[in-house]
């Protein structure tokens, strides 16, 4: 059984995530606050069971100031729905909060710099498990330099803050997208969700790794489609 430390009540939590996304807002702590349109918290459920963590906004996010809103976000709530789930029943945020400029990859400063921010949310939405969109925020939210096509779809038990929780790492919903052959893997991935959420003891063995393009960083956040705009929590 995967240990979660108690918590404070659902509106105490609540309130703290509205008091870091105020502080968050204004952050000034890397380079990318001097480029970006607006930061990019982060929205969904604050009591959400499940949580997804990506790379970066990309440009219809730091326009929109929500995560996920371009094609990649379509296909992600697609595959939500795939498995009995809407966008307002999880939590989905980024390992940066800003958008890197052309949609770069990070660089390490700017995700030292912001990697508190990730952890402060996911230590007060608590959440059983954490599903990690791409290498970004596999590699920092598992502590390896193991690369997504190799841990794809192995769960593992890791401690993030207070809490020790579930990791699921699965490709980005870019990767489906310029890489049609990885949307079956991604699909496949995806539906192990329900059984990994409702016991944790049930191994998940590892999906055949498909290609990988370039890791598959700088074009994860790319958007392309513009979306409805949604709640933050």
């Amino acid at each position: 059984m995967v240990t979660v430390v108690a918590a404070a009540t659902s509106e105490a939590r609540r309130a703290e995530l509205v008091s870091l996304f105020n502080a968050v807002s204004s952050c000034t702590s890397c380079r990318l606050a001097e480029t970006r349109t607006q930061v990019v918290f982060g929205s969904g459920n604050a009591d959400a069971e499940l949580m997804f963590v990506g790379e970066a906004p990309g440009f219809h996010e730091d326009q929109q100031g929500l995560p996920f809103v371009g094609a990649a976000g379509k296909l992600l709530e697609k595959l939500l729905g795939e498995i009995g789930l809407t966008r307002d029943d999880v939590f989905i945020g980024n390992v940066l909060k800003c958008r890197p400029p052309g949609n770069r990859d990070p660089l390490a400063d700017e995700i030292e710099a912001c990697q508190s921010h990730l952890f402060r949310q996911i230590e007060l939405i608590q959440p059983r498990a954490v599903v990690t969109l791409g290498n970004f925020a596999t590699k920092l939210l598992s502590g390896s330099t193991a690369g997504i096509t190799r841990v794809h779809g192995q769960q593992q038990k890791v401690r993030l803050g207070e809490s020790e929780v579930l990791l699921y790492p699965i490709y980005h919903p870019a990767a489906a997208l310029y890489t049609q052959a990885m949307l079956g893997v991604l699909e496949e991935d995806f539906r192990r969700l329900p059984e990994l959420l409702g016991n944790e003891q049930t191994p998940v063995a590892s999906a055949t790794a498909a290609p990988e393009p370039s890791e598959v960083t700088s074009t994860e956040t790319a958007a392309v489609e513009e979306a409805t705009q949604l709640g933050f929590f």
